[in-house]
């Protein structure tokens, strides 16, 4: 007979982890009115009526100078030129790729924009049209850059860099837009043996570190020899501990998630996301945190 889990029931104090230390944060919701001082300009999630500055989004407000913005709690990815992204293909047409990115529409990824396999740099021909899936096909994920924006808002991506291209072996985990911060780099090689790509879409990408970088191969072959089951333990945690940062509406980067990882290395990797477990591991973490900014 299979073991049964039973938890009783437990005050447990509520944990604000969105709010930063000094101060708490401004949260409006649609029709809140921000301020009534004219001379702030208006920016993204929010409408003038009656010179009142108004939310149209649920979400925090960002103030630049004067420029006032309300960056919503949840909302689809909004690309911006420079972007590092993880993506699914979904459809290969006419000298491109479509890309689900999490984003209102798909990416496009253009022949033009890949390097071919080998790092070579020429002009693409008929031939390397008709060998598109070769290399990328439907569902296959990828990491790239974004190049450009379109009019209608799809976002045009590329992988003219090696460390771009198809994504092998890992674990994908989908988490809000909102929760990646915006860093230097996006791609981390944890202490921990697993490497980590946080892209700004909310897709991120768990994979094992590679001992050698082999960039011969241009980023269009796929490693598919047996994963340890040391490396899938890490992933597996690392997996755990990113959800349970985001269970407390934690920021996702590097620091944090090495932070989450070593408190949850008491713990079994099944019981990170019990509530009592994933609020302990999550407090620690934020601790250090606070720590290091001290």
């Amino acid at each position: 007979m299979a073991a049964v889990t039973m938890r009783l029931p437990a005050v447990r104090a509520p944990l604000d982890s969105s709010a930063p230390r000094g101060g708490e944060k401004h949260l409006v919701a649609p029709g809140d009115t921000i301020t009534t001082d004219t001379g702030y300009m208006r920016g993204h999630g929010t409408f003038v009526e009656d010179d009142k500055l108004i939310a149209s989004v649920a979400g925090v407000v960002e103030r630049v100078n004067k420029l006032v913005c309300v960056r919503a709690l949840k909302a689809r990815y909004n690309g911006e030129i420079g972007d590092i992204v993880v993506g699914r293909i979904t459809e290969v047409q006419q000298k491109r790729w479509k890309v689900e990115t999490n984003s209102r529409l798909d990416s496009v990824l253009l022949l033009s924009s890949i390097n071919l396999p080998g790092g070579e740099l020429r002009r693409k021909s008929a031939e390397d049209e008709l060998a598109m899936r070769d290399y990328l096909q439907e569902g296959d994920l990828i990491s790239a850059e974004v190049q450009s924006i379109f009019s209608d808002g799809a976002v045009s991506l590329h992988t003219r860099s090696l460390k771009y291209g198809k994504l092998a072996q890992g674990v994908l985990v989908q988490v809000s837009p909102s929760l990646v911060k915006r860093q230097k780099t996006h791609f981390h090689d944890l202490p921990c043996g697993a490497s980590v790509i946080l892209g700004n879409n909310g897709f991120i990408w768990i994979y094992p570190t590679s001992e050698q970088k082999d960039d011969e191969a241009g980023g269009y072959t796929t490693n598919l020899e047996p994963v340890p089951l040391s490396d899938r333990e890490v992933i597996s945690r690392l997996r755990n501990c990113i959800m349970a940062l985001v269970t407390h509406k934690m920021m996702l980067f590097d620091t944090s998630i090495l932070y989450c990882y070593e408190a949850s290395l008491p713990h079994q990797i099944k019981d990170i996301l019990k509530p009592e477990v994933t609020e302990e591991i999550v407090l620690e973490a934020r601790q250090r945190l606070l720590d290091l900014e001290g």
